[in-house]
């Protein structure tokens, strides 16, 4: 007895199958290959930059200047590209050099095989715009994942001595380049959760609740929540791990720290939790139960790691913290994203630096762009890696 099957393979399935192979092939040789760069980069009337225009001609670029000439906010710029925002939370108001109106920061990508040219442009009207390649893109978070960056600052050291909104926004970000679905949840999420506190206040102030909008905002928490617990509790089994071995890397395996993701509650029972902490909101005027209130626990030893670590052990795992976002986000693209880094140099030691550079510049086969205020402590540093690089002083 014999079976046959027989199925039209359409143009559409022999293109389809065709660009299947491709980026898979594209994966296979990504570590061969600069698969993501951007070789361009024009400001005009963004922070303390009038018009000035850059060619970043190499796959390693050192940007070198004074503190306070503006080698934070070029680097700023690129983020945005991405992002469609500042890293460091400034409003599109304060990226508007002083006395100005409106700005524009404008970049040439090679993605691929793609030229891409992308444009933030804040209009005098304060309307803000995204286009690439000319074209308009609406809504702004279709453009989230796009073109993946990595930044690390100083300022970042806040992911381990500050308080867990710094950590979930390091996990919001990185989950939010990597599945669209995460990001409309988180969208749709915090927008509830900050109407249900503004209608918290205001029903303290009126002396009245009304409970059944009350159950409206509780339900679309639940709805929304459930899917954000869930996909974080999941990524952070690889995050975990991969941040770890980073961390014993550049530590020279001389530290062991353990790192978790803790939540008070989960997908089974955020329904319950939220309606039980219901009169706890009300007298507090804040939700207190939901993903806005997760943490990621660092230690070392049985104590915070931020109590016991050295300030190099500290800039360690921020690197860690930092590199683990990009060696998952290079998993997840099949090739690796920008890495900024500002002022790498500060608070570490020469034996951690030369590992961090090993990995950034040696391991990493992405574009990497770097600051510092020493023209000769940078110049040393990678010269000392053999790694050809472009110097731009400002």
């Amino acid at each position: 007895m014999s079976c046959k099957y027989s199925a039209k393979f359409t143009n559409h399935d022999f293109l389809l199958l065709s660009n299947q192979l491709i980026f898979a092939v594209r994966r296979k040789f990504a570590s061969q290959y600069i698969l993501f760069i951007i070789n361009h980069i024009k400001l005009i009337q963004f922070r303390n930059y009038t018009t000035v225009s850059y060619n970043l001609q190499e796959r390693v670029v050192a940007i070198v200047g004074q503190n306070g000439m503006g080698k934070t906010n070029l680097l700023d710029a690129i983020y945005s590209l991405g992002f469609t925002k500042s890293y460091f939370g400034k409003t599109d108001g304060m990226s508007v050099q002083h006395g100005m109106q409106g700005f524009n920061v404008t970049g040439s990508f090679q993605i691929l095989d793609e030229k891409k040219e992308v444009s933030l442009i804040l209009r005098e009207n304060n309307k803000k715009e995204l286009m690439v390649n000319k074209i308009a893109i609406i809504p702004f978070s279709e453009h989230i994942g796009k073109f993946p960056i990595v930044f690390i600052a100083p300022d970042d050291v806040e992911l381990i001595n500050g308080g867990s909104e710094a950590r979930r926004r390091l996990i919001d970000t990185l989950l939010s380049q990597t599945d669209h679905s995460y990001l409309i949840h988180l969208i749709r999420y915090n927008k509830t959760l900050a109407d249900r506190n503004k209608y918290l206040k205001q029903a303290a102030f009126n002396g009245f609740t009304d409970h059944v909008l009350l159950d409206s905002f509780d339900s679309l928490l639940v709805s929304e929540g459930k899917p954000i617990l869930k996909k974080r509790a999941e990524f952070l089994k690889t995050y975990a791990s991969t941040l770890l071995d980073l961390y014993q890397f550049i530590s020279d395996g001389n530290e062991s720290p353990g790192i978790q993701y803790t939540s008070a509650t989960s997908p089974d029972t955020l329904e319950k939790d939220i309606a039980n902490a219901r009169q706890k909101d009300m007298i507090l005027q804040r939700s207190t139960v939901g993903p806005h209130r997760d943490d990621l626990d660092i230690m070392m030893g049985d104590a915070p790691f931020k109590q016991m670590a050295s300030q190099g052990q500290k800039k360690s795992m921020l690197f860690s913290l930092k590199l683990a976002e990009f060696s998952l986000l290079k998993d997840y693209f099949g090739f690796p994203p920008i890495l900024l880094l500002d002022d790498i140099f500060e608070k570490l030691d020469q034996k951690r630096i030369e590992k961090l550079l090993e990995w950034v510049c040696i391991k990493n086969t992405g574009q990497v762009i770097l600051t510092d205020t020493h023209e000769e402590r940078i110049h040393s540093s990678l010269s000392n890696k053999n790694v050809p690089f472009q110097l731009i002083k400002i």
